[in-house]
């Protein structure tokens, strides 16, 4: 079992916590982690691409001009995909790609990030942030002391002063610890944990 220090906001340590080697000592795997990734990737795909078929383009009703006589290669209609403005054959429509990956592979995923993260020493547990109304300056001059530009902060349950003291830091994104995901983990340097929420992320992803 791994031990990690924790911190209160001045960055001074006031303690440590025990953690799960099968939650922050796992092996980090680059392919389990890309598949997991992708398929975020894939969940948050707008999918809304969409054309025209000849029969959803305006007119295509009458026949252009006779069939014979005119000098002119037969037509039957002005929608038809040869013509401008026509329709199109097998052009997108909305369709969603999403698509299933098993929970245990999901699972992996995070706990190898985390892992990840404690290895580099870019895992901070955090007593308390001290914030007693909603303060950026204050919560900017914390994420300073730690260094941390680019940071994921997780807390147990919605933090509404939190969220609205990093909303307008740049690059600093807080999520409740049911929300930690291995797409912004990567996006983001750093993690600060708040320590509440070390037990609940034990039990979310436990094996």
């Amino acid at each position: 079992m791994a031990t990690l220090p924790i911190y209160d906001p001045q960055k001074q340590k006031v303690g440590e916590i025990n953690v799960s080697d099968d939650i922050f000592g796992v092996t980090p795997k680059t392919g389990v982690i890309h598949e997991v990734v992708v398929w975020q990737m894939a969940k948050k795909r707008a999918g809304t691409a969409s054309t025209k078929t000849r029969r959803e383009v305006r007119g295509g009703g009458r026949k252009p001009w006779r069939q014979k006589g005119t000098g002119r290669a037969r037509a039957g209609s002005n929608a038809s995909p040869l013509w401008k403005g026509g329709g199109t054959v097998f052009g997108p429509k909305p369709r969603s790609y999403a698509y299933t990956l098993p929970k245990k592979v999901r699972k992996l995923g995070l706990r190898m990030v985390l892992s990840d993260k404690v290895l580099s020493e870019r895992l901070f547990v955090i007593k308390d942030f001290g914030l007693k109304e909603i303060k950026t300056k204050e919560m900017a001059a914390l994420l300073d002391r730690f260094g941390a530009g680019k940071a994921v902060i997780a807390v147990r349950d919605k933090d509404r002063v939190l969220e609205l003291s990093a909303r307008n830091i740049p690059n600093v994104k807080v999520l409740p610890q049911d929300g930690l995901n291995v797409y912004d983990l990567l996006k983001h340097e750093f993690l600060l944990i708040h320590e509440p929420a070390v037990e609940a992320i034990e039990e979310r992803l436990k094996p």
